[in-house]
């Protein structure tokens, strides 16, 4: 067993830890940015954590209705810029806490006015350090370089924390039925292993979703990228339509993100049209009739809801990176060229 396999196995209870650890630190949060008047939300991140903080921009806007926008952190270590971050909630979301340009936002954020919260799967860390408040995956120790169970547990506390914001109770109760929910995740994994062989050769594809799920394709794509070295890449289905689609190609295969909810209707068409083209297409869905229009079909849990599907999709997309990469005959723990730990300025 990979070491990639086995922490994509611990997310379940990585996350029951999650929760129970910081739940009293997230009703803090809470209190303080409502006395403190919040009106804007800024996270800052890098990599895989910029995914989970692209699945946090959409969750808070659509909970509460505030603006969210990511930091262009290059404005601090690059040109030496100044903001004013009064009235605002600076989250720097980072797997090791060591990344210096999301340190250089959280300093000046907290110089300028700034609610500043940190999340990090490491409590000695820097951002743990400079942040007001710190929010712990505790996902233990990640070995694999490709990133997986603190992945989750970054977008389940940007959840928690913006369903507790909200006061939705009903977002809450999914949120922490998660971890038990997310083992079933795993009887996908017999198929997933069946039918990898039939992509061993392919070295483009495309990744695509809708919505809260577009943050899913932006990782899932990453996932390959550094595990098997294949060109994929990721857009939302509607930016697809923009341009990318040119691209399409029968060598091509393309996969699309398509749970019940919200989306659907968008993520259909898009899969009809690869279908009338005689495009390969992987699709991971809830939703029988639509896994029945995919060359491949991966089934998730069922829900409707577009908050909670994203935790799902994303395991599929780990597992088959992982198992892609063997079928390859690459060490998905390793990737050339990759460290654990990247430290951008």
């Amino acid at each position: 067993m990979t070491l990639m396999w086995k922490e994509i196995l611990e997310q379940p209870e990585a996350l029951e830890r999650c929760h129970v650890k910081n739940a009293p630190v997230i009703k803090e949060i809470v209190r303080a940015v409502k006395s403190k008047n919040v009106k804007q939300v800024v996270l800052a991140a890098r990599g895989t954590s910029d995914h989970a903080a692209g699945y946090g921009k959409f969750v808070i806007e659509l909970l509460l209705g505030i603006p969210v926008s990511l930091a262009a952190s290059s404005i601090f270590t690059v040109y030496q810029g100044n903001m004013n971050f009064e009235n605002c909630l600076v989250i720097g979301v980072s797997q090791s806490g060591r990344a210096a340009d999301e340190l250089e936002v959280m300093r000046s954020a907290k110089k300028n006015g700034a609610v500043t919260v940190g999340i990090t799967n490491n409590a000695e860390s820097e951002i743990a350090h400079e942040s007001e408040y710190f929010l712990n995956c505790e996902a233990g120790l990640e070995k694999s370089v490709a990133a997986t169970k603190t992945f989750g547990a970054q977008i389940f506390l940007l959840a928690a924390l913006a369903a507790e914001w909200a006061e939705n109770k009903n977002i809450q109760r999914e949120i922490y039925r998660l971890p038990e929910r997310i083992s079933q995740v795993y009887d996908v994994s017999e198929a997933i292993g069946s039918k990898v062989e039939r992509y061993r050769f392919m070295n483009e594809c495309f990744v695509l979703a809708r919505g809260i799920n577009y943050a899913i394709s932006l990782e899932a794509a990453l996932k390959i990228q550094e595990t098997t070295y294949v060109r994929a890449k990721a857009f939302a289905t509607s930016d697809f339509q923009h341009g990318p689609i040119a691209m399409i190609d029968r060598d091509i295969p393309v996969f699309i993100f398509a749970p019940d909810g919200p989306s659907l209707k968008d993520v259909t068409g898009m899969i009809e049209k690869m279908r009338n083209e005689q495009i390969e297409t992987i699709v991971i869905s809830n939703r029988t009739d639509i896994l029945d229009l995919g060359t491949t079909a991966f089934r998730i849990p069922d829900t409707s809801n577009d908050i909670i599907s994203p935790f799902f999709n994303v395991i599929v997309a780990q597992m088959f990176a992982c198992k892609l990469a063997l079928a390859k005959g690459l060490n998905p723990d390793c990737p050339r060229g990759l460290n654990k730990v990247t430290v951008t300025k």
